[in-house]
């Protein structure tokens, strides 16, 4: 008599139409493939098949273990034989499985998956329910936390990496705010990203530290362990003009350009102005910024200063404290304009990192949020694409100095 592999087993959703005899059957075959991989594995270390003899054998079995085994092919219970095999010291010691290693209850490929569901902005208990299917309902809030926890040794190595073979053209430094549990309570914690880009147009994340704010010594820390992981000194720094940065920025590379982020000086124009005004402000500010080519801008510049110096003088003056670094874009070729101008390389970075937690109120400590801030990128779940005029970063920067007065 034949034996029916296709058994009825749970389903997420009742009802014959959702049983897929298929599944059933290749779930159910998984155990004896798994069982059997373990017993060539240790026929290969004892150097003889089962049951077999041969001269100068290293070992002998001692039979068998049951092991529960967590994969994307649903929880299965795997029989794991046993043996004692010859140690390079001549005495004898349990064999350890390399295809299942001792302790190992969940495949990569199912912590990866687990732990790819909770990048893609799903909590825990959502995780579990959503994966239940797939896993046979085995999966529970522990194996999701375990899974994620894994992804801590990856960002500990990637901390410490070394950034010397990265031919860093450009530096873009920029700081975003996340709520943390901290000894109980809902904090505000700084979290400090530098992202670079390399000499082929390449964005790649450099570092990531969490801070209690944007302080000159907060910013230091960063910028001191890029230095001594190795990181050459770059052709362009981009910031969003934070005082702390600027500082810790003039003791370490004072002689480097500068670029303030666009974006950041239209923010603090309009807050230095009335609102009925902001329509305006933006729209001579964007004429100015967006100009096509360096003399337009730099007459937009002039006309916006006469303009607003009448008008509303603390807009002017805002505009006036940047100085030249507000408009150091100018310097290069234009297809790279667009590139320099601002920090939104990161804004996107942070745009999508809180996207993907708005989901829990609250990150369990302060240093989950630089880990899922990586491992969002790393996983590919966020991509760094190369930037706008990349082919041209080879081009050195012409030297051009704005009129001061207008």
């Amino acid at each position: 008599m034949t034996k029916d592999i296709a058994n009825e087993q749970a389903v997420p959703l009742a009802g014959s139409d959702w049983f897929d005899p298929l599944e059933a059957g290749v779930r159910q075959q998984i155990r004896s493939f798994i069982e059997g991989m373990l017993e060539e594995e240790l026929a290969t270390a004892l150097g003889r098949d089962r049951y077999a003899r041969a001269p100068g054998a290293s070992g002998c079995r001692n039979g068998h273990r049951d092991r529960q085994l967590l994969g994307t092919f649903g929880p299965v219970s795997v029989s794991v034989p046993r043996a004692r095999v010859a140690a390079a010291d001549g005495k004898q010691a349990e064999w350890h499985s390399k295809t299942l290693p001792a302790y190992k209850r969940v495949t990569r490929q199912a912590e990866t998956l687990i732990a790819g569901a909770y990048l893609a902005g799903t909590n825990t208990r959502r995780v579990r329910r959503a994966l239940a299917g797939l896993f046979g309902g085995a999966i529970g809030k522990d194996t999701v936390s375990r899974a994620w926890r894994k992804v801590q040794s990856d960002w500990e190595a990637w901390q410490k990496r070394a950034l010397a073979g990265d031919d860093v053209a450009r530096l873009i430094l920029d700081g975003t705010v996340v709520r943390v549990r901290l000894d109980g309570k809902a904090t505000s914690l700084s979290v400090l990203v530098a992202l670079g880009v390399r000499r082929d147009g390449q964005k790649v994340l450099l570092a990531l530290r969490n801070m209690g704010g944007e302080s000159e010594a907060a910013w230091r820390t960063l910028l001191d362990d890029l230095v001594g992981r190795g990181l050459a000194k770059p052709e362009l720094l981009i910031i969003d003009g934070a005082p702390g940065l600027e500082k810790a920025l003039a003791a370490l590379w004072p002689d480097l350009p500068i670029q303030r982020c666009t974006v950041h000086k239209h923010r603090n124009l309009l807050a230095h102005a009335p609102k009925k005004l902001h329509a305006e402000i933006g729209a001579d500010y964007t004429d100015m910024i967006y100009a096509p080519t360096a003399p337009e801008v730099d007459a937009k510049r002039k006309a916006f200063l006469r303009k607003w110096r009448l008008k509303c003088r603390a807009v002017a003056d805002s505009l006036e404290e940047a100085g030249e670094q507000l408009f150091t874009f100018l310097r290069f070729p234009l297809e790279q304009w667009r590139s320099i101008r601002t920090t939104n390389a990161i804004e996107r970075l942070h745009e999508e990192f809180k996207r993907r937690i708005k989901t829990q109120c609250l990150l369990p400590c302060a240093a989950t949020a630089c880990m899922l801030f990586w491992a969002l990128v790393a996983s590919g779940q966020i991509t760094l694409r190369k930037v706008d005029g990349w082919q041209s970063l080879h081009v050195a920067p012409a030297k051009q100095t704005l009129v001061q007065a207008a």
